[in-house]
């Protein structure tokens, strides 16, 4: 078994970790988000997204954050579009990469996006396709690819069709993603192997949340087949929906500890994350979601 030497890590915390934030966070505090993690280290970096206001409010500062933001050479920014709207939208921002999201879960995708897996596809085909004219990497991010709330265990089947609807529209890599964190390390490996039926191992990276404990057996079932590319999400910002009372990504600091206890390098100060995770975590008045954090900094103040 040959791990990866070096880890890509794309944190998630300012999209994904801040969408369901209940709380308004001021787009300042997001600009600043984003200074403290490429500050740390971290070249790639999830940004916002470009959707309705009134589903998502938290995102409705999209262009102030992405203008607000001091660009650091060689750092990825990127930023949700499920839409030509939202696309359209982005493209004065200039992101570097735009995400595209699918379900495996036929009953998940009409619940979240209110149509079928397949018509999903065919709507973000023109989004696909516009980004990559414009020389714009796009990745696509595969929900529920695991369990689902609403159809419970997902076979690893229906990942890899979701994958080759991906690959047929052109998106350029996909993450594997344990929505809902019911996976379990053999279960993700199945699901990974599905993706890669479409994609090459370059190409494909893990999501996982921690709802009931798994996301570092899981991440760590990913290294085993040669997976080195992860969203985590700084303090492990993002709630669950579906799971009350529930963690959402697994924390950022939790998965840098973990590789560079195994010699694998990120790239990351992780003194610095734990500095970014705590400055987060205090402006939404709470304590960190991350265990190795709450350790580091239990142990600076003893």
């Amino acid at each position: 078994m040959t791990l990866p030497t070096r880890v890509k890590i794309v944190d998630v915390g300012p999209r994904d970790g801040l969408q369901n934030e209940k709380q308004p966070v001021p787009a300042a505090v997001k600009i600043e988000l984003v200074q403290r993690l490429q500050s740390a280290g971290l070249t790639e970096i999830e940004v916002t997204s470009y959707v309705s206001p009134k589903w998502v409010p938290q995102m409705a500062d999209n262009h102030e954050v992405m203008s607000g933001i001091q660009r650091q050479p060689g750092v990825r920014y990127s930023v949700l579009t499920p839409n030509m709207k939202g696309f359209e939208a982005a493209l004065a921002d200039r992101p570097d990469e735009i995400v595209v999201f699918g379900a495996a879960s036929e009953a998940f995708s009409q619940k979240n996006i209110n149509c079928s897996i397949a018509e999903s596809i065919e709507r973000f085909a023109p989004v696909v396709e516009a980004a990559r004219a414009k020389g714009i990497y796009v990745r696509g991010a595969m929900s529920c690819a695991v369990g689902c709330p609403y159809e419970g265990e997902i076979a690893p089947e229906r990942v890899a069709y979701l994958a080759g609807l991906m690959k047929g529209i052109g998106v350029q890599h996909v993450g594997v993603a344990d929505t809902i964190g019911v996976g379990t390390p053999r279960k993700v490996q199945a699901a990974i192997e599905a993706a890669l039926q479409h994609y090459e191992l370059n190409d494909v990276s893990g999501h996982f949340h921690d709802t009931y404990g798994q996301a570092l057996a899981n991440t760590l079932a990913a290294l085993e087949l040669g997976v080195w590319q992860y969203d985590t999400s700084v303090a492990g910002l993002g709630g669950c929906p579906y799971a009350k009372g529930a963690t959402g990504n697994v924390a950022t600091e939790d998965v840098v500890y973990m590789l560079h206890g195994m010699g694998i390098d990120t790239g990351i100060d992780l003194n610095k994350l734990v500095d970014a995770g705590a400055y987060i975590s205090a402006q939404l008045s709470r304590k960190s979601g991350s265990r190795v954090a709450t350790a580091l900094l239990a142990k600076c103040a003893g």
